[in-house]
């Protein structure tokens, strides 16, 4: 080989060597970006009850989240949708040394002294689903608030031309998320001064409840053009009653926040035109690395910090807003008709 082409092979060589160097580079980064995260942590979820099939799901998200992190899960709560029911888990996970709560409050502020406890023993602390008033922890809201209250008043007035009584079967008189979508459901029915809300009644999430205050509704209501129950387990039980009371839907359209398992065949029989959910799943398997990355101290939930969330990606802290601190949401709800409930499975 002459001088020139031996200056040429080195050259070749040391392109080479430059290439594999920073390729080596980036996967270095790329394997300490996703090995910030503490694994062997223990995350207590604390649903509104432990029966509740949407918190069931949203629940076992969270266990896929810690799973594939390599921390440890564990679900507790009581059978009922109250502050009390929650607060033996709270203590649970404080004697258990966990690293973080994910909890969907019962109850605006009855938690916060033993959530305060179990911040001060050094857990940090999300809720999801329902928030909770206590200073110092991150909500993970699985829409915007405002949006889930004004398309639910929106869908209902589509169906019955935006005219007659309304009533909204709502869970618990203390869940915050439900008592924040009300709220922006009235201002938006200023937009249709032919709708009028006559009753909001609370089914408790359970369905025994929830089908006694229905039957008080339409008792008290016999016109009632439309229901609104922002709850998977109220619009259910309404739904099955309205199947087997089929006359009803003559004057009556109900609406609301469904899981399409449940609600699929209301759906495909005429019994429900339309309603909305997000995916709970990936509203719990969001939770579940929001508090992995706190636990892990990553971030340390101030607005403008981001995260990234395994298969959903990256997700931005937003500022307080009115009624809850700092927040990540999920997405914009899905609205599930005939077209295609069929395609979704949870």
């Amino acid at each position: 080989m002459n001088l020139r082409g031996s200056r040429l092979a080195l050259a070749a060589t040391t392109a080479v060597v430059s290439v594999a160097s920073l390729v080596a580079v980036a996967t270095n980064s790329a394997s300490a970006a996703s090995s910030r995260l503490k694994s062997g942590e223990t995350i207590y979820f604390i649903p509104k009850d432990t029966l509740n099939p949407y918190e069931v799901i949203a629940d076992a998200g969270g266990k896929t989240a810690l799973n594939a992190i390599g921390d440890k899960q564990v679900v507790s709560s009581g059978t009922a949708d109250t502050a009390a029911a929650q607060i033996p888990s709270i203590q649970a996970a404080i004697a258990a040394k966990a690293s973080a709560i994910v909890i969907a409050g019962n109850d605006p502020s009855a938690l916060c002294p033993s959530l305060a406890k179990a911040q001060a023993a050094g857990i940090k602390i999300v809720s999801f689903d329902s928030d909770v008033t206590c200073p110092n922890h991150l909500f993970i809201n699985q829409a915007n608030t405002r949006q889930i209250g004004t398309s639910e008043i929106d869908l209902l007035a589509s169906e019955i031309h935006s005219t007659g009584q309304i009533a909204i079967l709502s869970a618990a008189a203390t869940a915050t998320n439900q008592n924040a979508w009300i709220k922006y459901m009235k201002v938006e029915l200023k937009k249709y001064p032919k709708m009028k809300l006559v009753s909001t009644v609370y089914g408790n999430d359970d369905p025994a409840t929830s089908l006694t205050v229905l039957q008080g509704l339409l008792s008290a209501y016999p016109n009632l053009a439309g229901i609104i129950s922002p709850t998977t387990v109220g619009i259910s039980t309404a739904a099955q009653y309205l199947d087997t009371h089929k006359a009803l839907l003559k004057h009556l359209t109900l609406t609301g926040l469904g899981l399409p398992s449940q609600m699929k065949k209301y759906v495909l029989d005429g019994t429900v035109k339309a309603f909305e959910l997000w995916n709970p799943s990936n509203l719990g398997y969001l939770a579940g690395y929001a508090a992995a990355t706190l636990a892990s101290g990553t971030i340390t939930g101030k607005a403008g910090q981001s995260f990234t969330a395994g298969k959903l990606g990256a997700y931005k802290i937003l500022p307080a807003a009115a009624g809850t601190g700092p927040s990540v949401v999920l997405g914009p709800p899905t609205v599930f008709n005939k077209s295609n409930v069929l395609k979704f499975n949870f």
